[in-house]
């Protein structure tokens, strides 16, 4: 696992900055090494998103040990615009609902009856775990 995780080009639906806050709502306790596969990050870049989201005033954490325990904010409201009023709770919310319809739907995706596309199967950092942040 000492390899910089294979890039992607193009867009995608979900920031960086989002991916990794829903890792921690999955497991507050998680390490940056394991949010960094989990997202296909560098650890280097899970550490900037992680700064940029306690400086921003989304997450906050607590030193166990050696270990770090994280703290979503969850009242926080989301930067952009044209999300005004939405905060960090809903956006994980809806993250989640995305992913119990993906779990209790296998083989189709949510709303698209009939789909040829096959789903990928969940792994053990699954985002349909329940959050308790």
């Amino acid at each position: 696992m000492g390899g910089v995780p294979e890039g992607h080009s193009g867009w995608t639906f979900l920031t960086n900055h989002a991916r990794v806050l829903a890792s921690i709502a999955d497991d507050p306790g998680t390490r940056i090494r394991d949010i960094a596969a989990r997202c296909r990050l560098t650890e280097r870049a899970v550490q900037k998103i992680i700064s940029d989201l306690e400086q921003s005033g989304y997450l906050t954490h607590t030193r166990r040990g050696r270990s770090n325990v994280y703290r979503i904010e969850q009242g926080t409201v989301l930067r952009h615009p044209a999300d005004a009023g939405l905060t960090v709770a809903g956006l994980l919310d809806a993250l989640d609902q995305h992913d119990i319809s993906h779990e209790t739907r296998p083989g189709q995706w949510a709303g698209h009856q009939g789909s040829d596309r096959a789903e990928e199967p969940a792994d053990e950092g699954s985002m349909a775990a329940t959050r308790s942040v």
